[in-house]
Protein backbone atom coordinates (compact mmCIF):
# COMPACT_ATOMS: atom_id res chain seq x y z
CA UNK A 1 0.00 0.00 0.00
CA UNK A 2 1.14 3.76 -1.07
CA UNK A 3 0.06 6.31 0.08
CA UNK A 4 0.38 10.35 -0.88
CA UNK A 5 -0.80 13.16 1.32
CA UNK A 6 -1.50 16.59 0.24
CA UNK A 7 -2.81 19.84 1.69
CA UNK A 8 -6.58 18.87 3.19
CA UNK A 9 -6.54 15.16 2.24
CA UNK A 10 -4.60 11.82 1.47
CA UNK A 11 -4.52 9.62 -1.76
CA UNK A 12 -3.54 5.74 -1.08
CA UNK A 13 -3.03 2.90 -3.41
CA UNK A 14 -3.37 -0.43 -1.79
CA UNK A 15 -3.80 -4.19 -4.00
CA UNK A 16 -5.32 -7.07 -2.51
CA UNK A 17 -2.20 -9.61 -3.74
CA UNK A 18 -1.59 -11.97 -0.74
CA UNK A 19 1.84 -13.79 -0.08
CA UNK A 20 1.36 -17.71 -1.44
CA UNK A 21 3.64 -18.87 1.46
CA UNK A 22 1.92 -17.09 4.21
CA UNK A 23 -1.04 -16.02 3.07
CA UNK A 24 -1.06 -12.72 4.20
CA UNK A 25 -1.55 -9.74 2.03
CA UNK A 26 1.61 -8.17 0.87
CA UNK A 27 0.90 -4.68 1.98
CA UNK A 28 3.55 -2.66 0.88
CA UNK A 29 5.91 -5.04 -0.16
CA UNK A 30 4.25 -6.22 -2.83
CA UNK A 31 6.76 -6.58 -5.49
CA UNK A 32 4.16 -5.54 -8.34
CA UNK A 33 3.77 -1.85 -6.79
CA UNK A 34 6.44 -0.26 -8.89
CA UNK A 35 4.02 -0.77 -11.80
CA UNK A 36 1.29 2.45 -11.22
CA UNK A 37 -1.30 0.94 -12.91
CA UNK A 38 -1.25 -2.03 -10.02
CA UNK A 39 -3.92 -2.29 -7.44
CA UNK A 40 -6.87 0.42 -7.14
CA UNK A 41 -6.54 3.80 -5.07
CA UNK A 42 -9.01 5.51 -2.07
CA UNK A 43 -9.42 9.08 -0.90
CA UNK A 44 -9.60 10.46 2.35
CA UNK A 45 -10.53 13.84 3.75
CA UNK A 46 -11.19 15.09 7.63
CA UNK A 47 -14.70 16.36 7.42
CA UNK A 48 -16.03 18.76 10.22
CA UNK A 49 -17.25 17.18 13.88
CA UNK A 50 -20.68 16.17 14.10
CA UNK A 51 -22.83 18.25 16.24
CA UNK A 52 -22.19 15.76 18.86
CA UNK A 53 -18.35 16.22 18.80
CA UNK A 54 -17.83 13.20 17.16
CA UNK A 55 -15.06 13.05 13.85
CA UNK A 56 -15.79 12.04 10.84
CA UNK A 57 -14.22 11.97 7.60
CA UNK A 58 -15.00 11.19 3.32
CA UNK A 59 -13.56 7.97 1.84
CA UNK A 60 -13.90 6.60 -1.72
CA UNK A 61 -12.38 4.17 -3.18
CA UNK A 62 -11.93 1.47 -6.06
CA UNK A 63 -10.38 4.64 -8.72
CA UNK A 64 -7.73 3.00 -10.96
CA UNK A 65 -5.12 5.48 -11.24
CA UNK A 66 -3.67 8.14 -8.88
CA UNK A 67 -4.69 11.00 -11.47
CA UNK A 68 -8.71 9.71 -10.69
CA UNK A 69 -8.43 9.78 -6.94
CA UNK A 70 -6.58 12.86 -7.05
CA UNK A 71 -9.33 14.52 -9.12
CA UNK A 72 -12.07 13.31 -6.77
CA UNK A 73 -10.15 14.67 -3.58
CA UNK A 74 -10.10 18.33 -5.12
CA UNK A 75 -13.40 17.79 -5.68
CA UNK A 76 -13.74 17.43 -2.00
CA UNK A 77 -11.69 20.20 -1.12
CA UNK A 78 -13.45 22.85 -3.30
CA UNK A 79 -16.80 21.88 -1.55
CA UNK A 80 -15.26 22.05 1.38
CA UNK A 81 -14.03 25.42 0.53
CA UNK A 82 -17.31 27.31 -0.30
CA UNK A 83 -18.53 28.41 3.18
CA UNK A 84 -16.89 31.40 4.66
CA UNK A 85 -14.03 30.58 7.82
CA UNK A 86 -16.50 32.15 9.71
CA UNK A 87 -19.55 30.03 8.87
CA UNK A 88 -19.38 27.27 10.81
CA UNK A 89 -22.83 26.47 10.00
CA UNK A 90 -22.16 26.32 5.86
CA UNK A 91 -18.98 23.87 7.37
CA UNK A 92 -21.47 21.88 9.10
CA UNK A 93 -23.96 21.73 6.02
CA UNK A 94 -20.94 20.87 3.61
CA UNK A 95 -19.69 17.90 5.85
CA UNK A 96 -23.64 16.38 6.42
CA UNK A 97 -23.91 16.38 2.42
CA UNK A 98 -20.08 14.52 1.80
CA UNK A 99 -20.96 12.37 5.08
CA UNK A 100 -24.24 11.26 3.00
CA UNK A 101 -22.48 10.69 -0.55
CA UNK A 102 -20.21 8.59 1.36
CA UNK A 103 -23.00 6.57 2.55
CA UNK A 104 -24.86 6.48 -0.05
CA UNK A 105 -22.43 5.61 -2.33
CA UNK A 106 -23.29 8.66 -4.39
CA UNK A 107 -21.80 11.08 -6.97
CA UNK A 108 -20.42 14.35 -6.32
CA UNK A 109 -23.03 17.14 -6.09
CA UNK A 110 -22.12 19.73 -8.62
CA UNK A 111 -19.87 22.45 -7.35
CA UNK A 112 -21.67 25.63 -9.15
CA UNK A 113 -25.04 24.03 -7.86
CA UNK A 114 -24.00 23.33 -4.44
CA UNK A 115 -22.23 27.23 -4.37
CA UNK A 116 -26.09 28.63 -5.68
CA UNK A 117 -28.25 26.44 -2.70
CA UNK A 118 -25.47 26.79 0.16
CA UNK A 119 -25.87 30.88 -0.52
CA UNK A 120 -29.79 30.17 -0.62
CA UNK A 121 -30.27 28.75 2.41
CA UNK A 122 -31.55 25.84 0.31
CA UNK A 123 -31.02 22.20 0.76
CA UNK A 124 -27.80 20.51 -0.31
CA UNK A 125 -29.29 17.07 -1.19
CA UNK A 126 -30.34 17.48 -4.89
CA UNK A 127 -31.68 14.16 -4.64
CA UNK A 128 -33.97 14.76 -1.76
CA UNK A 129 -37.30 12.58 -1.92
CA UNK A 130 -40.73 14.41 -1.73
CA UNK A 131 -41.82 12.92 1.55
CA UNK A 132 -38.44 14.92 3.12
CA UNK A 133 -39.66 18.10 1.02
CA UNK A 134 -43.03 18.12 2.77
CA UNK A 135 -41.33 17.05 6.34
CA UNK A 136 -38.95 20.30 5.72
CA UNK A 137 -42.03 22.52 4.28
CA UNK A 138 -44.77 21.50 7.02
CA UNK A 139 -42.57 21.94 9.93
CA UNK A 140 -42.80 26.03 8.59
CA UNK A 141 -46.23 26.02 8.78
CA UNK A 142 -46.72 26.03 12.53
CA UNK A 143 -48.16 29.07 12.61
CA UNK A 144 -50.87 28.18 11.23
CA UNK A 145 -54.65 28.47 12.38
CA UNK A 146 -54.44 24.29 14.20
CA UNK A 147 -57.25 23.47 12.25
CA UNK A 148 -55.51 24.29 9.30
CA UNK A 149 -52.23 22.94 10.36
CA UNK A 150 -53.89 19.56 11.23
CA UNK A 151 -55.34 19.39 7.59
CA UNK A 152 -52.00 20.25 6.26
CA UNK A 153 -50.76 17.14 7.65
CA UNK A 154 -53.25 14.63 7.26
CA UNK A 155 -53.32 15.48 3.53
CA UNK A 156 -49.25 14.87 4.03
CA UNK A 157 -49.45 11.67 6.45
CA UNK A 158 -52.57 9.98 4.59
CA UNK A 159 -52.38 10.40 1.34
CA UNK A 160 -48.94 11.91 -0.39
CA UNK A 161 -46.44 10.24 1.70
CA UNK A 162 -47.38 6.55 1.39
CA UNK A 163 -48.05 7.15 -2.39
CA UNK A 164 -45.54 9.97 -3.77
CA UNK A 165 -42.91 9.94 -0.78
CA UNK A 166 -40.37 7.80 -1.93
CA UNK A 167 -40.13 9.60 -5.41
CA UNK A 168 -37.33 12.44 -6.03
CA UNK A 169 -38.74 15.78 -6.10
CA UNK A 170 -37.23 17.19 -8.90
CA UNK A 171 -38.92 13.92 -10.83
CA UNK A 172 -42.39 13.83 -9.29
CA UNK A 173 -44.43 14.57 -12.59
CA UNK A 174 -48.00 14.38 -13.76
CA UNK A 175 -48.48 10.41 -14.52
CA UNK A 176 -47.39 9.81 -10.57
CA UNK A 177 -50.41 12.25 -9.44
CA UNK A 178 -52.71 10.60 -11.38
CA UNK A 179 -51.77 6.78 -10.54
CA UNK A 180 -52.16 8.41 -6.91
CA UNK A 181 -55.59 9.45 -7.45
CA UNK A 182 -56.63 6.37 -9.63
CA UNK A 183 -55.21 4.35 -6.81
CA UNK A 184 -57.56 6.89 -4.07
CA UNK A 185 -61.16 6.01 -6.22
CA UNK A 186 -59.84 2.51 -6.15
CA UNK A 187 -59.68 2.34 -2.35
CA UNK A 188 -63.05 4.53 -2.61
CA UNK A 189 -64.75 1.46 -4.54
CA UNK A 190 -63.18 -1.41 -2.23
CA UNK A 191 -64.40 0.74 0.79
CA UNK A 192 -68.07 1.62 -0.38
CA UNK A 193 -68.26 -2.29 -1.00
CA UNK A 194 -66.87 -2.80 2.63
CA UNK A 195 -69.08 -0.85 4.07
CA UNK A 196 -72.31 -1.85 2.55
CA UNK A 197 -71.20 -5.60 3.54
CA UNK A 198 -71.05 -4.64 6.90
CA UNK A 199 -74.19 -2.59 7.08
CA UNK A 200 -75.98 -5.69 5.22
CA UNK A 201 -74.53 -7.71 8.06
CA UNK A 202 -75.51 -5.48 10.93
CA UNK A 203 -79.21 -4.96 9.52
CA UNK A 204 -79.72 -8.84 9.16
CA UNK A 205 -78.53 -9.52 12.83
CA UNK A 206 -81.09 -7.13 14.10
CA UNK A 207 -83.77 -8.73 12.13
CA UNK A 208 -82.93 -12.00 13.83
CA UNK A 209 -84.91 -12.77 16.89
CA UNK A 210 -82.87 -13.64 20.24
CA UNK A 211 -85.10 -16.83 21.42
CA UNK A 212 -84.55 -20.53 19.64
CA UNK A 213 -81.50 -22.46 19.45
CA UNK A 214 -81.17 -21.99 15.61
CA UNK A 215 -81.83 -18.40 16.03
CA UNK A 216 -78.77 -17.49 18.73
CA UNK A 217 -76.33 -19.83 17.05
CA UNK A 218 -77.13 -17.42 13.53
CA UNK A 219 -76.79 -14.50 15.83
CA UNK A 220 -73.12 -15.97 17.12
CA UNK A 221 -72.37 -16.59 13.86
CA UNK A 222 -73.05 -13.25 12.36
CA UNK A 223 -71.46 -11.45 15.27
CA UNK A 224 -67.95 -13.47 15.03
CA UNK A 225 -68.15 -12.45 10.68
CA UNK A 226 -69.19 -8.58 11.61
CA UNK A 227 -65.92 -8.47 13.96
CA UNK A 228 -63.46 -9.92 10.61
CA UNK A 229 -65.38 -7.76 8.60
CA UNK A 230 -63.17 -3.62 8.38
CA UNK A 231 -64.74 -1.19 10.32
CA UNK A 232 -66.93 1.66 8.69
CA UNK A 233 -64.35 4.34 7.07
CA UNK A 234 -65.03 7.25 4.95
CA UNK A 235 -64.16 7.29 1.52
CA UNK A 236 -61.85 10.21 -0.15
CA UNK A 237 -64.17 12.36 -1.92
CA UNK A 238 -63.73 14.48 -4.48
CA UNK A 239 -63.78 17.88 -2.80
CA UNK A 240 -61.26 16.42 -0.90
CA UNK A 241 -59.00 15.05 -3.45
CA UNK A 242 -59.03 18.69 -4.11
CA UNK A 243 -57.42 19.70 -1.02
CA UNK A 244 -55.14 17.17 -1.05
CA UNK A 245 -53.89 18.34 -4.74
CA UNK A 246 -54.01 22.36 -2.76
CA UNK A 247 -51.67 20.52 -1.00
CA UNK A 248 -49.43 19.27 -2.74
CA UNK A 249 -49.59 22.45 -4.96
CA UNK A 250 -48.76 24.97 -2.36
CA UNK A 251 -45.36 22.65 -1.21
CA UNK A 252 -44.16 22.58 -4.57
CA UNK A 253 -44.41 26.39 -4.91
CA UNK A 254 -42.29 26.35 -2.45
CA UNK A 255 -39.83 24.32 -4.18
CA UNK A 256 -40.33 26.51 -6.50
CA UNK A 257 -39.25 29.62 -5.14
CA UNK A 258 -36.57 28.42 -3.57
CA UNK A 259 -34.91 26.98 -6.71
CA UNK A 260 -34.75 23.38 -5.28
CA UNK A 261 -36.65 22.00 -8.68
CA UNK A 262 -36.91 23.26 -11.47
CA UNK A 263 -39.97 26.13 -12.22
CA UNK A 264 -42.95 22.65 -12.88
CA UNK A 265 -45.44 22.27 -10.42
CA UNK A 266 -46.65 19.23 -11.58
CA UNK A 267 -49.73 19.24 -9.36
CA UNK A 268 -50.89 22.98 -11.63
CA UNK A 269 -51.66 19.88 -14.08
CA UNK A 270 -53.71 17.54 -13.05
CA UNK A 271 -56.90 16.93 -14.22
CA UNK A 272 -59.57 15.99 -11.43
CA UNK A 273 -63.79 15.93 -11.40
CA UNK A 274 -65.10 19.34 -10.31
CA UNK A 275 -65.58 19.43 -7.05
CA UNK A 276 -69.06 19.97 -5.43
CA UNK A 277 -69.69 22.94 -2.66
CA UNK A 278 -73.12 22.73 -1.42
CA UNK A 279 -75.78 25.98 -1.64
CA UNK A 280 -77.61 27.17 0.96
CA UNK A 281 -80.86 26.14 0.46
CA UNK A 282 -83.87 28.27 2.57
CA UNK A 283 -86.41 25.89 4.90
CA UNK A 284 -89.43 26.54 3.08
CA UNK A 285 -93.08 25.07 3.38
CA UNK A 286 -92.49 22.20 1.04
CA UNK A 287 -89.03 21.33 1.77
CA UNK A 288 -90.29 21.33 5.45
CA UNK A 289 -93.11 18.76 4.62
CA UNK A 290 -90.62 16.91 2.65
CA UNK A 291 -88.39 16.39 5.54
CA UNK A 292 -90.36 15.35 8.28
CA UNK A 293 -92.52 13.00 6.00
CA UNK A 294 -88.91 11.57 4.92
CA UNK A 295 -86.42 12.62 7.30
CA UNK A 296 -84.29 14.04 3.72
CA UNK A 297 -82.25 17.33 4.50
CA UNK A 298 -82.45 18.55 0.93
CA UNK A 299 -78.67 19.93 1.13
CA UNK A 300 -76.02 19.76 3.68
CA UNK A 301 -76.58 23.47 4.15
CA UNK A 302 -79.96 24.74 5.14
CA UNK A 303 -80.81 28.26 6.16
CA UNK A 304 -84.21 28.86 8.34
CA UNK A 305 -86.76 31.68 7.06
CA UNK A 306 -87.04 34.67 9.32
CA UNK A 307 -90.13 33.12 10.88
CA UNK A 308 -88.47 30.02 11.86
CA UNK A 309 -84.91 32.34 12.97
CA UNK A 310 -87.81 34.01 15.05
CA UNK A 311 -89.00 30.78 16.48
CA UNK A 312 -85.74 29.77 17.73
CA UNK A 313 -84.67 33.15 19.09
CA UNK A 314 -88.26 33.62 20.94
CA UNK A 315 -87.36 29.68 22.48
CA UNK A 316 -84.36 30.75 23.92
CA UNK A 317 -85.59 33.69 25.43
CA UNK A 318 -84.05 33.90 28.94
CA UNK A 319 -81.47 31.54 28.08
CA UNK A 320 -77.79 32.47 29.80
CA UNK A 321 -76.36 32.45 26.05
CA UNK A 322 -79.16 34.17 24.45
CA UNK A 323 -77.06 36.69 23.67
CA UNK A 324 -74.40 34.71 21.87
CA UNK A 325 -77.54 33.01 20.19
CA UNK A 326 -78.59 36.38 19.13
CA UNK A 327 -75.28 37.51 17.64
CA UNK A 328 -74.78 34.79 15.74
CA UNK A 329 -78.21 35.09 13.88
CA UNK A 330 -78.06 38.54 13.31
CA UNK A 331 -74.30 39.69 12.78
CA UNK A 332 -73.27 36.45 11.58
CA UNK A 333 -70.28 35.40 13.79
CA UNK A 334 -68.95 31.88 13.48
CA UNK A 335 -68.58 29.56 15.95
CA UNK A 336 -65.62 30.09 17.16
CA UNK A 337 -66.07 33.91 17.23
CA UNK A 338 -69.23 33.67 19.08
CA UNK A 339 -67.55 31.91 22.25
CA UNK A 340 -64.33 34.32 22.31
CA UNK A 341 -65.47 38.13 22.50
CA UNK A 342 -63.94 39.94 25.03
CA UNK A 343 -65.32 42.78 27.02
CA UNK A 344 -62.48 44.66 25.76
CA UNK A 345 -63.88 44.16 22.80
CA UNK A 346 -67.23 45.75 23.68
CA UNK A 347 -67.96 49.00 23.55
CA UNK A 348 -71.58 50.40 24.63
CA UNK A 349 -70.65 54.32 23.58
CA UNK A 350 -70.23 53.06 19.91
CA UNK A 351 -72.58 50.26 20.07
CA UNK A 352 -69.63 48.03 18.42
CA UNK A 353 -68.18 44.72 18.77
CA UNK A 354 -64.53 44.09 17.79
CA UNK A 355 -63.71 40.57 16.18
CA UNK A 356 -60.20 40.01 17.05
CA UNK A 357 -59.90 36.61 18.67
CA UNK A 358 -61.58 33.20 18.57
CA UNK A 359 -61.38 29.80 20.53
CA UNK A 360 -60.52 26.57 18.53
CA UNK A 361 -60.80 23.71 19.22
CA UNK A 362 -57.96 20.97 18.53
CA UNK A 363 -58.95 17.44 19.50
CA UNK A 364 -61.08 18.37 22.36
CA UNK A 365 -58.46 21.38 24.00
CA UNK A 366 -59.38 24.73 23.81
CA UNK A 367 -57.23 27.11 21.89
CA UNK A 368 -57.24 30.88 21.55
CA UNK A 369 -56.43 32.08 18.11
CA UNK A 370 -57.16 34.72 15.63
CA UNK A 371 -59.97 35.13 13.39
CA UNK A 372 -60.04 32.66 10.07
CA UNK A 373 -58.82 35.13 8.14
CA UNK A 374 -57.07 38.39 8.26
CA UNK A 375 -60.42 40.10 7.11
CA UNK A 376 -62.12 38.22 9.90
CA UNK A 377 -61.20 41.30 12.24
CA UNK A 378 -63.67 43.34 11.83
CA UNK A 379 -66.09 45.28 14.10
CA UNK A 380 -69.47 44.63 13.54
CA UNK A 381 -72.38 47.38 14.74
CA UNK A 382 -74.89 46.11 17.18
CA UNK A 383 -78.62 47.24 17.52
CA UNK A 384 -79.95 48.39 20.43
CA UNK A 385 -82.13 45.54 21.79
CA UNK A 386 -78.49 43.88 21.76
CA UNK A 387 -76.74 46.38 23.57
CA UNK A 388 -79.44 46.07 26.16
CA UNK A 389 -79.24 42.42 26.66
CA UNK A 390 -75.39 42.41 26.54
CA UNK A 391 -75.49 44.83 29.75
CA UNK A 392 -78.26 42.42 31.33
CA UNK A 393 -75.85 39.64 30.57
CA UNK A 394 -72.78 42.03 32.51
CA UNK A 395 -74.79 41.77 35.40
CA UNK A 396 -76.12 38.27 35.21
CA UNK A 397 -72.18 37.21 35.02
CA UNK A 398 -70.95 39.82 38.21
CA UNK A 399 -73.81 37.80 40.06
CA UNK A 400 -72.17 34.49 39.36
CA UNK A 401 -69.19 35.90 39.79
CA UNK A 402 -69.87 36.99 43.29
CA UNK A 403 -71.75 33.13 43.85
CA UNK A 404 -68.40 31.30 42.57
CA UNK A 405 -65.82 33.60 45.24
CA UNK A 406 -62.20 32.57 44.66
CA UNK A 407 -63.31 29.64 42.30
CA UNK A 408 -64.39 31.98 39.67
CA UNK A 409 -61.66 32.14 36.43
CA UNK A 410 -61.16 35.24 35.59
CA UNK A 411 -60.50 34.96 31.46
CA UNK A 412 -62.68 38.75 30.72
CA UNK A 413 -65.01 36.68 27.74
CA UNK A 414 -68.33 38.05 27.64
CA UNK A 415 -69.94 34.37 27.27
CA UNK A 416 -68.48 31.94 29.84
CA UNK A 417 -69.28 28.76 31.99
CA UNK A 418 -71.10 29.83 35.56
CA UNK A 419 -67.97 29.66 37.11
CA UNK A 420 -66.42 31.93 34.32
CA UNK A 421 -63.89 29.32 31.95
CA UNK A 422 -64.01 29.49 28.52
CA UNK A 423 -66.96 28.21 26.57
CA UNK A 424 -66.30 24.90 24.82
CA UNK A 425 -66.25 25.28 21.04
CA UNK A 426 -67.97 21.53 20.49
CA UNK A 427 -70.17 21.73 23.43
CA UNK A 428 -72.16 24.71 22.10
CA UNK A 429 -72.62 23.14 18.92
CA UNK A 430 -73.98 20.31 20.73
CA UNK A 431 -76.08 22.39 23.00
CA UNK A 432 -77.47 24.63 20.12
CA UNK A 433 -79.19 21.20 18.59
CA UNK A 434 -80.84 20.20 21.26
CA UNK A 435 -82.06 24.05 21.32
CA UNK A 436 -83.32 23.15 17.89
CA UNK A 437 -85.32 20.10 18.46
CA UNK A 438 -86.92 21.48 21.85
CA UNK A 439 -88.20 24.60 19.64
CA UNK A 440 -89.38 21.93 16.95
CA UNK A 441 -87.41 23.33 14.07
CA UNK A 442 -86.12 21.45 10.69
CA UNK A 443 -82.61 20.87 11.55
CA UNK A 444 -79.38 23.18 10.61
CA UNK A 445 -75.99 23.35 11.73
CA UNK A 446 -74.59 25.95 13.90
CA UNK A 447 -72.73 27.11 11.29
CA UNK A 448 -76.19 27.64 9.54
CA UNK A 449 -76.95 30.16 12.41
CA UNK A 450 -74.57 32.37 10.42
CA UNK A 451 -75.98 31.68 7.03
CA UNK A 452 -79.48 32.72 7.92
CA UNK A 453 -77.57 36.08 9.15
CA UNK A 454 -76.45 36.67 5.41
CA UNK A 455 -79.67 35.63 4.32
CA UNK A 456 -81.41 37.70 6.54
CA UNK A 457 -79.40 40.78 5.23
CA UNK A 458 -79.59 39.99 1.74
CA UNK A 459 -83.70 39.89 2.07
CA UNK A 460 -83.18 43.57 3.84
CA UNK A 461 -81.45 44.34 0.98
CA UNK A 462 -78.28 45.35 2.39
CA UNK A 463 -75.67 46.00 -0.12
CA UNK A 464 -73.14 42.98 -0.58
CA UNK A 465 -70.48 44.29 0.09
CA UNK A 466 -71.41 45.36 3.52
CA UNK A 467 -72.85 41.63 3.84
CA UNK A 468 -69.71 40.47 2.73
CA UNK A 469 -67.63 42.32 5.60
CA UNK A 470 -70.12 41.81 8.49
CA UNK A 471 -69.93 38.23 7.52
CA UNK A 472 -65.62 38.73 7.38
CA UNK A 473 -65.16 37.61 3.60
CA UNK A 474 -61.99 38.52 1.89
CA UNK A 475 -64.43 39.11 -1.48
CA UNK A 476 -67.72 39.36 -2.31
CA UNK A 477 -67.09 36.97 -4.81
CA UNK A 478 -67.51 34.23 -1.73
CA UNK A 479 -70.43 35.82 -0.43
CA UNK A 480 -72.00 35.37 -3.50
CA UNK A 481 -70.71 31.66 -4.37
CA UNK A 482 -71.72 30.56 -1.17
CA UNK A 483 -75.53 32.22 -1.19
CA UNK A 484 -75.83 32.21 -4.92
CA UNK A 485 -79.33 29.93 -4.30
CA UNK A 486 -80.47 32.57 -2.16
CA UNK A 487 -79.67 35.41 -4.14
CA UNK A 488 -81.31 33.63 -6.93
CA UNK A 489 -84.97 33.64 -4.97
CA UNK A 490 -84.47 37.05 -4.10
CA UNK A 491 -84.00 37.90 -7.48
CA UNK A 492 -87.08 36.03 -8.46
CA UNK A 493 -89.02 37.91 -5.76
CA UNK A 494 -87.28 40.71 -6.71
CA UNK A 495 -88.21 40.39 -10.86
CA UNK A 496 -92.66 39.91 -9.32
CA UNK A 497 -91.80 43.41 -7.87
CA UNK A 498 -90.88 45.04 -10.31
CA UNK A 499 -93.65 43.92 -13.12
CA UNK A 500 -95.98 44.73 -10.17
CA UNK A 501 -95.01 48.41 -9.94
CA UNK A 502 -95.95 49.21 -13.57
CA UNK A 503 -99.50 49.31 -13.99
CA UNK A 504 -101.25 47.67 -16.48
CA UNK A 505 -104.70 48.47 -18.53
CA UNK A 506 -106.83 45.54 -19.67
CA UNK A 507 -105.87 44.11 -23.43
CA UNK A 508 -107.48 41.96 -25.78
CA UNK A 509 -104.58 40.23 -25.56
CA UNK A 510 -105.05 39.34 -21.94
CA UNK A 511 -108.67 38.66 -22.10
CA UNK A 512 -108.09 36.48 -25.00
CA UNK A 513 -105.27 34.19 -22.69
CA UNK A 514 -107.68 34.16 -19.91
CA UNK A 515 -110.24 32.35 -22.16
CA UNK A 516 -107.84 29.92 -22.98
CA UNK A 517 -106.78 29.30 -19.56
CA UNK A 518 -110.62 28.71 -18.91
CA UNK A 519 -111.41 26.50 -22.37
CA UNK A 520 -108.44 24.49 -21.07
CA UNK A 521 -110.37 23.38 -18.13
CA UNK A 522 -113.10 21.84 -20.42
CA UNK A 523 -113.22 18.42 -21.19
CA UNK A 524 -112.64 17.52 -24.70
CA UNK A 525 -116.19 16.64 -26.53
CA UNK A 526 -118.26 19.36 -24.69
CA UNK A 527 -118.04 21.98 -27.34
CA UNK A 528 -117.64 21.48 -30.98
CA UNK A 529 -114.37 23.54 -32.28
CA UNK A 530 -114.46 26.05 -35.12
CA UNK A 531 -114.37 24.83 -38.28
CA UNK A 532 -112.18 27.51 -39.76
CA UNK A 533 -108.57 27.07 -41.30
CA UNK A 534 -106.60 29.44 -38.34
CA UNK A 535 -105.74 28.36 -34.87
CA UNK A 536 -107.43 30.46 -32.18
CA UNK A 537 -108.98 27.67 -30.91
CA UNK A 538 -112.35 29.28 -30.39
CA UNK A 539 -115.43 26.99 -30.30
CA UNK A 540 -119.08 27.68 -32.42
CA UNK A 541 -120.70 29.05 -29.47
CA UNK A 542 -117.90 31.70 -29.35
CA UNK A 543 -118.01 34.69 -31.46
CA UNK A 544 -114.87 34.64 -33.98
CA UNK A 545 -112.41 38.02 -34.51
CA UNK A 546 -110.37 37.80 -37.26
Amino acid sequence: MTSTTTTGGTTTRRCSCRNPATGKNYGRSCPKLSNRRHGTWSVRHELTNRPDGTRREFRRSGFESSAEASKELNKVRALLAIPEEDDPAGHLAISDMLETCTKNKEPLPDYDETRRRLAAGQALNPKMTLAEWLDLWLSGKKRLRVSDYRRYECDIRVHLKPHLGEIRLDKLNVPHLNRMFDAINEANIEIQEQNTQRRSAIEELNTIPWKGLENRARRKWLKAAIAEMPAFRRTTSVNTQHHIRATLRAALNVAIAQRIIPNYNAAEHVELLPGTKPKACVWTDERVARWRATGEKPSPVMVWTPEQTGTFLDHIVGHRLEVMWRLIAFRGLRRGEGCGPRWTDYSKKTRSLEIATQLVQDGWEILEGLPKTSSGIRTIALDAETIELTEAHRLVQQREKLKWGAAWKNTGRIFTEEDGSLLHPGKISDLFQRLVTEAGLPPIRLHDLRHGAATLMLAADIDIKVVSETLGHSDTRITRDIYQSVLDDLARAAAEAVVKLVPRAPSAIRSLIEQRATRSATPVGNSPRCSCECTCGATQQEVHTA
